[in-house]
């Protein structure tokens, strides 16, 4: 026998409320106390209430859908990846499917696409009256890392729907419904601090080109930073979806017209096993320095190598001529390496490259979030989150055990 579909009505008569204030309490709509709330969602889950998602989209006129604009080069990057997987992931809780916007020249965009339930994902144009037909198939929009350059964003902000952007927009368009934010200077800052702390006295960025608020803040922190320590940061600018083939070769460059440069932070996405290639080509060990033991040598000579000494007699056995113990550390060989970006590439790299998580996933739930925080009334226009990001340290800045 199959067992009866549990109804709003059941859910409201096991809660003690009427059937409208269930739905509100339900929907995160209208004017219901938090603790009724509460009860109202406890009892639906206990009862195994699943709304009828078709129904209640004709109810409020809702096309069950947000659309999703992604950066053009977002396709072959692993964190964009996973950024979307979090949205659809978010957007099936509340029974939306997620349509994917492609930029007119991006191949096969020739349609509608949608991500729901099951993952898949399709595109549609993002060009040529984006206000009109995107609006009329979306409820909301998801607009991730908006860059100036790109032609497709003013029409998405201005398309006549709630529109969150993950990241502020720079240029000049129609302000978003919400943001949601990382504080990019910060991230870059623990990453320096971090290299210098292990010994880097010549720390390079290898920065992302372009006009999105990540690119921009990485480059000009790169900057301050250096001004405030008294560093001599040096920055190359490379693509914002640099290869580890690009990575690769404008380390090369860099460290053989410049190999006082102790540590190369990588921003890219992917792109630090470059970086650690480079160092391979040119004999450079990547990694703290290490101590390696103590030599004697006598004060009248000097050290009998090329590397940094330090004393550890006293000073006695300088004045006398004795042969002096000296810890020689190696450290004019070695390089530390860090990424802007954590991912599979810097998880698996030999060694294990330290590097900021941005924690994708959870970012991207964070925007479909308040994109629904909004759409449902929980939540005013305007509002700005913070997405938080941790620093994970590994081999190729930390020493191993």
């Amino acid at each position: 026998m199959t067992p009866r579909t549990v109804t709003l009505l059941d859910v409201a008569r096991a809660a003690g409320v009427s059937k409208s204030t269930a739905s509100d309490a339900l929907q995160g709509s209208g004017r219901v106390a938090e603790a009724t709330r509460d009860r109202v969602r406890a009892v639906a889950e206990e009862l195994g209430y699943r709304p009828n998602s078709a129904a209640r989209r004709l109810r409020r006129s809702s096309t069950g859908a947000i659309g999703l604009h992604l950066p053009q080069t977002a396709t072959r990057l692993d964190y964009y990846m996973n950024l979307a997987f979090g949205a659809v992931a978010r957007a099936q809780e509340e029974g939306f499917d997620v349509m994917l916007l492609a930029p007119a020249s991006a191949p096969g965009a020739s349609g509608p696409g949608r991500a729901g339930t099951s993952g898949g994902a399709g595109a549609s144009s993002a060009s040529g009256g984006t206000s009109g037909p995107v609006a009329s198939r979306v409820d909301g929009l998801l607009v991730i890392d908006p860059e100036v350059g790109d032609s497709a964003v003013p029409g998405l902000l201005d398309a006549g729907v709630p529109v969150v952007t993950g990241e502020r927009y720079l240029g000049p368009a129609a302000a978003p419904s919400g943001a949601v934010i990382c504080d990019n200077a910060a991230s870059l800052t623990a990453l320096l601090d971090h290299v210098t702390e292990r010994g880097a006295r010549r720390p390079a960025v290898l920065a992302p080109a372009g006009t999105s608020a990540w690119a921009t803040a990485l480059r000009a922190t790169a900057a301050s930073w250096g001004r405030a320590h008294g560093v001599d940061v040096t920055l190359r600018t490379v693509p914002f979806a640099a290869t580890p083939g690009e990575a690769e070769e404008t380390t090369l460059a860099l460290l053989r017209s410049d190999p006082a440069v102790d540590a190369v932070i990588c921003a890219p996405d992917g792109a630090a096993p470059g970086v650690l290639r480079a160092a391979a080509t040119l004999g450079r060990t990547v990694g703290p320095a290490r101590t390696v033991g103590t030599t004697a040598v006598t004060n009248t000579t000097g050290p009998t190598d090329t590397t940094a000494v330090t004393d550890t007699t006293a000073a006695t056995a300088r004045t006398t001529g004795a042969p002096t113990p000296r810890t020689t550390t190696i450290a004019a060989a070695t390089l530390l390496v860090a990424s802007c970006v954590d991912g599979a590439a810097t998880r698996t790299a030999e060694p294990p490259v330290t590097a900021v998580d941005l924690r994708p996933a959870a970012y991207g739930r964070a925007c479909a979030e308040l994109l629904y925080d909004i759409l449902a009334g929980r939540t005013a226009p305007d509002t700005v989150r913070r997405h938080a990001w941790a620093l994970e340290t590994r081999a190729s800045t930390a020493p191993t055990a």
